[in-house]
């Protein structure tokens, strides 16, 4: 078995911690009270006892999916900071290993994982490269890019299931996965994320390669494989020049990533956009079609704002804080982009972030 545990740190509680020091959007207002968990015991007692006193809770990790309102949170904000990495093989050498199981606590940085599955040779994750965020995070969302899902490489979820007071384990059929979507999403607040379980292959070459992006710049055919570190290395490429690579000194990087995520319309809805419009059918008869496209259509260019928010310099699906925003200065660009598309073309678009304490 191949462990690796991080020291652990005393639980620490703070009045008015600001959560735009949490937050990869550098926004949001203090906490009522804040709690940093480092253990699981640590994380399910917080979490137990603000429920007991009947006190509202937010959970956060990495950050990076979270607009926090001016105002702040004032309820217990527990940081999940907890750490581990355990597989159920020593190595991927053995010929006759196919695969190993991989459990992951929730607070252990996304990010830092893909790293040490691309070392150790587990194929799956590889694509997933640059996201910023805590493994935690990733079921709930369904995170994904470049043609990769955490659909599917996990294998099961483990939580605290705040509403039944106890430990559950959720396997990959039971979690309700869709994209950008997951039953933990279609029940907020509910479950806290403890440990996800991977499975992945072993191998030297990635997964097939699915976006027609990646597989260009890789100079490979969609569907044909690469060695992991080169889709790993050509995947920061691609996010750095989106500004999806978290750097402080680029305030394009200031953001929750992509603030809105791709509509999936009824057919009739699709064949009511303009011919140029990106459109994918759907197994299940929607179309999806392209976000981005819509915003820069509806005349919204990259570096749409002012000097306090605009759009990303590199990408029109990212909102960033140019460095003196406030959490209203945000919202105000969000909804003009999505009111802005709604009266081009009719289509609503859905923010990808949560909103806490603030509405669009």
């Amino acid at each position: 078995m191949v462990t690796r545990r991080c020291s652990v740190r005393r639980r620490r509680s703070f009045v008015a911690e600001r959560l735009a020091d949490l937050t990869t959007l550098r926004l949001g207002g203090p906490a009522g009270a804040f709690v940093e968990a480092t253990t699981e015991d640590e994380l399910v007692a917080a979490v137990r006892d603000a429920d007991a006193r009947g006190e509202s809770v937010l959970l956060v990790s990495g950050g990076s999916n979270l607009v926090v309102a001016d105002d702040g949170f004032h309820g217990t904000v527990v940081k999940v900071a907890t750490t581990g990495i355990s597989a159920d093989h020593e190595s991927c050498d053995d010929p006759a290993c196919g695969g190993v199981l991989v459990t992951v606590a929730a607070g252990e940085n996304w990010d830092d994982f893909v790293v040490h599955a691309v070392e150790n040779r587990w194929v799956g994750v590889e694509a997933l490269s640059g996201i910023p965020g805590a493994v935690g995070s990733t079921p709930i969302q369904n995170v994904g890019a470049y043609g990769q899902e955490v659909a599917e490489t996990i294998a099961s979820v483990r939580v605290w299931d705040r509403k039944l007071h106890g430990v559950r384990t959720f396997a990959n059929a039971d979690c309700s996965f869709g994209y950008r979507h997951s039953r933990f999403k279609a029940d907020p607040g509910r479950h806290v994320v403890l440990e996800v379980t991977f499975q992945l292959r072993c191998g030297d070459l990635g997964a097939p390669i699915k976006y027609a992006e990646l597989a260009r710049t890789l100079g490979v055919e969609p569907g044909e494989r690469a060695p992991l570190a080169d889709v790993r290395r050509t995947v920061l490429g691609l996010r750095a020049g989106k500004g999806m690579v978290l750097d402080p000194q680029d305030h394009d990087t200031w953001s929750a990533g992509s603030f809105f995520t791709n509509p999936f319309l009824p057919p009739e809805q699709a064949a009511a956009l303009p011919e140029a419009a990106p459109r994918w059918p759907q197994p299940d008869g929607r179309v999806k079609t392209s976000a981005a496209w819509l915003i820069e259509h509806a005349g919204f260019a990259k570096g749409h704002g002012n000097d306090r928010v605009s759009l990303s310099t590199k990408h029109t699906l990212a909102l960033t804080n140019r460095g003196g925003a406030s959490t209203s200065d945000l919202l105000a660009l969000a909804m003009e982009v999505r009111d802005g598309v709604e009266l081009a073309f009719g289509v609503r678009l859905v923010n990808e972030p949560v909103l806490v304490g603030c509405s669009l």
